[in-house]
């Protein structure tokens, strides 16, 4: 008869041993190297502690241990092996994907970005994500059995009851795809899906401008038009995944139609597309967003106009954004986030003017820092997140 495993009674040494190693794990997630002195000091474990488990860890090639300089002299710098695990980000957007290799430490490693069709196929999608993900990783020197966790962002809302892309989306091809599961099988290893609005949120709020905030909104400003939402330092999705979909806010009940059938939706204003529409009349065709910006700042009273414009219709539906959910911060990003202040300054004007005063006087409104990649840096963030019980696995007492 097999012996059955023991159990791991809760507060015994083992089980204390076991959450101070993944606590200094985390430790290491977050910063990327630190010395043993920095890792007692941020867990708060005793250096001792400390020092057995480097030296544990370090036996099973967990983590490396090297010399570093600092502060002008030598140090021992731990960080984790990349031995221990990688983790897969995938941005899909409207004609790009993104995909970028990292480490459990989020150190990128590689990272490709290629075009792709307008409406293209799901199976061609994940084809092309697949081909780059072995490439990265022979770049790396590496292969698929290192790879612990992928996260996957998408433009479109994500049914958090079925799992099936939502409508409305800019990739009409995914929409009724159960993306997780698909993905899944056509890439060969577990794959966590989420709007890419959500995974720019994440990412800003971990190592870009919303750092610090108990609470926020990221606002991606693209061919599509987005919102993450982090309510207590954590995403908040709603009932069904569709919570932050702003760029179907009503701003006109006459205006444009919109993709996702309604009239005026604020997408139809701000989008990408819809910028570059109202300007090519005058300009001519193959403007782009970069252009216009830079039009704008010489001058060009037109370019102007529209992103003034713009500025002030995103800035009614973040109005009633404060009004509802009073963020600490919101963070502005995509393509749009470019134009920097020649948004932002109609953005506050129209801001002031619309909101509640106390909700107003209480917010800042800031450019995104990771600028393009804050989706693709939330994924790699997501993927890690669906790894978390491998890497539990990993730093557990060896038998």
């Amino acid at each position: 008869m097999q012996d059955r495993p023991r159990r791991v009674r809760p507060g015994s040494p083992t089980s204390l041993k076991k959450a101070n190693q993944a606590l200094l794990v985390r430790a290491l997630q977050v910063a990327g190297a630190l010395t043993q002195a920095e890792i007692a000091r941020v867990t708060g474990l005793a250096p001792s502690t400390v020092s057995n488990i480097v030296r544990e860890l370090s036996a099973r090639d967990l983590i490396t241990v090297s010399r570093a300089e600092q502060h002008g002299r030598a140090v021992q710098a731990v960080r984790l092996s990349r031995s221990a695990g990688l983790v897969v980000g995938i941005d899909f957007g409207h004609r790009h994907l993104r995909v970028a290799l990292a480490d459990l430490a989020y150190e990128v490693l590689a990272e490709e970005r290629v075009p792709l069709d307008d409406g293209h196929k799901v199976t061609d999608g994940l084809s092309e994500a697949g081909r780059i993900i072995d490439a990265l990783l022979a770049e790396a020197e590496t292969d698929r059995t290192h790879v612990i966790g992928i996260g996957m962002g998408l433009p479109a809302p994500i049914d958090l009851r079925t799992g099936q892309v939502g409508a409305p989306s800019i990739l009409p091809g995914w929409v009724g795809v159960d993306a997780a599961t698909v993905a899944s099988e056509r890439l060969g290893a577990a794959v966590r899906v989420d709007n890419d609005a959500n995974l720019g949120a994440l990412a800003e709020a971990r190592w870009g401008a919303g750092r610090g905030a108990e609470s926020l909104a990221y606002l991606k400003l693209s061919d599509g038009v987005g919102a993450g939402l982090l309510i207590g330092g954590q995403l908040y999705r709603g009932r069904s995944g569709t919570a932050g979909e702003i760029g179907h806010v009503t701003m006109n009940d006459f205006g444009p139609v919109c993709r996702c059938g309604n009239r005026g939706c604020l997408e139809t204003l701000v989008s990408t597309g819809a910028v570059l529409d109202l300007l090519e009349p005058g300009h001519g065709p193959g403007l782009t967003i970069v252009g216009v910006v830079a039009l704008a700042r010489d001058g060009d009273v037109s370019c102007r106009r529209v992103l003034a414009d713009t500025g002030h219709h995103v800035g009614i539906a973040v109005a009633n954004l404060c009004n509802v959910v009073n963020p600490d911060r919101i963070v502005i990003g995509g393509e749009l986030a470019q134009a920097g202040d020649l948004l932002l300054d109609s953005m506050w004007h129209t801001l002031n003017r619309y909101g509640i005063p106390s909700a107003v006087q209480t917010v800042d409104i800031v450019l995104a820092e990771l600028g393009a990649r804050s989706q693709l840096l939330g994924a790699l963030a997501l993927g890690l997140q669906g790894a978390d019980p491998v890497i539990a696995a990993l730093v557990r007492t060896a038998p």
